[in-house]
């Protein structure tokens, strides 16, 4: 979920591209985008530099880890001698951390070199997965989690801001969308191999996966992640907490977690809405939860090449998708065909908004790119954890499995008034420095 929301600038915005950016401390070292040719045609789109894809690769490793013990809880419940929700407490203790994580070590590794960063955040997820494979109890495995989060949390928030730090400023939804890709084949790929070992191995050797698949993304950043000098200013927390006094930044949030715990709160039950009302047999589910993750694979693809261009477009083309298929599949979801499909298009339409989300948060928080990133993973993470919760309680209200698709649509119904409302908001503060109307403004981010 990206999108580009450059800080405003006196010149006024054209209806396909968004303003020049503003220097400042943090991103002034941000090239700008390549003017046009001589004979006038479009240059040719910068390559993405190979770091982009080594981090996309950890977060391979990341994702997988967050999200493979939906297809382990039984085994980890049955081992451990807990019951199934105290084993689908792991889950909740990993976004949980996630979502503390994300701001807490962004702040903890502001001042340090963002490789050293990443390869200390790497390692201690990487150890954290050889801890849950090795733990002796319960209360072992759930601390191993914790750490994990804590560590995930941190090394997305870095990860992203080197991501954007590297490439141009027009790249950004394309450097974002190789790093949400790498969790898009985390849910086609690790997920269902992180269930098939536990089936056929034991729970304890998707672990050991993930921190294999952890060590190989550790020797990549050694070895392709450039050194990022810090900015001649160094940071300093106070100046970036300001952007916390922006209404776009606290809208981008809302966005953000509507956007994601509506799609997230029907997808979270959709095994037993597949079994229960759609009447496919439990064969089944493992493919639909691949179509899902090949759907997110392809939004993320789509999305990440036109957001750059279209932030807005693809913000509310892709949440009012979701709230259409949302409620679609509520209406129709005795038929087997019709949920197969929208379980396709649901991951098309989310993962197609979050590029635009992801670099929308930087735009409006330029002045603080490491706090826009962890305060974007902990958005997500929100609504990851909202989501589901919500599906949960209008399930406990005996409203049948497909009152979460209903309650996701009302999710992403509020989330798309949001983005009409941070789009309204801009254009109004553009017209008044400007005297004049624009299509698609951007507010400048919080001062420094």
């Amino acid at each position: 979920m990206t999108g580009t929301n450059p800080p405003f600038t006196h010149v006024m915005p054209s209806p396909s591209a968004e303003p020049a950016p503003r220097p400042s401390p943090t991103t002034a070292a941000t090239p700008d985008p390549a003017p046009a040719t001589a004979s006038g045609a479009a240059p040719a789109r910068p390559r993405m530099p190979l770091a982009v894809y080594i981090l996309g690769l950890s977060v391979f490793a990341l994702g997988t880890s967050e999200f493979m013990l939906s297809g382990l809880v039984q085994h980890i419940a049955a081992d451990m001698d807990v019951s199934i929700p105290q084993a689908g407490l792991l889950i909740s203790a990993f976004a949980i951390g996630m979502v503390v994580g994300a701001p807490l070590l962004a702040v903890a590794t502001l001042r340090l070199p963002r490789r050293t960063a990443l390869v200390a955040l790497i390692t201690v997820f990487g150890l954290g997965q050889v801890a849950g494979a090795l733990a002796p109890d319960y209360p072992v495995l759930f601390a191993s989690r914790v750490v994990s989060a804590l560590a995930c949390a941190g090394f997305w928030a870095v990860g992203a801001s080197v991501a954007i730090a590297m490439v141009p400023f027009d790249a950004r939804a394309r450097a974002m969308a190789v790093m949400i890709g790498g969790l898009s084949i985390a849910n086609v790929l690790g997920v269902p191999a992180g269930a098939f070992l536990g089936e056929h191995l034991g729970w304890r050797a998707a672990f050991w996966a993930v921190g294999i698949a952890s060590a190989i993304a550790l020797v990549g950043v050694l070895t392709r992640i450039p050194r990022i000098p810090l900015p001649e200013t160094r940071p300093r927390l106070r100046r970036e907490l300001t952007i916390y006094r922006d209404r776009q930044v606290l809208l981008a949030v809302v966005i953000t977690a509507l956007a994601a715990g509506g799609v997230f709160c029907a997808f979270s039950y959709l095994a037993p809405l597949l079994t229960d009302v759609s009447g496919l047999g439990q064969g089944w589910v493992s493919p639909v939860l691949a179509l899902f993750g090949i759907g997110a694979l392809i939004g993320t693809m789509i999305g990440g090449r036109v957001a750059d261009a279209h932030l807005f477009g693809v913000m509310l083309t892709g949440i009012t998708a979701s709230t259409v298929f949302l409620a679609t599949l509520a209406l129709f979801a005795t038929s087997p065909a019709v949920t197969v499909v929208l379980s396709f298009l649901l991951g098309v339409s989310a993962f197609f908004t979050a590029p635009a989300l992801n670099a929308r948060m930087f735009n409006v928080a330029g002045a603080a790119p490491t706090l826009a990133a962890a305060t974007t993973t902990a958005a997500f993470n929100l609504g990851n954890t909202a989501g589901p919760w919500l599906g949960g309680t209008v399930i406990d209200a005996d409203l049948g499995y497909t009152s979460p698709a209903w309650a996701g649509a009302a999710m992403t119904l509020l989330g798309l008034g949001a983005v009409v409302l941070a789009l309204r908001l801009g254009r109004s503060r553009s017209r008044v420095v400007t005297g004049a109307p624009a299509t698609e403004p951007e507010p400048a981010p919080a001062a420094p």
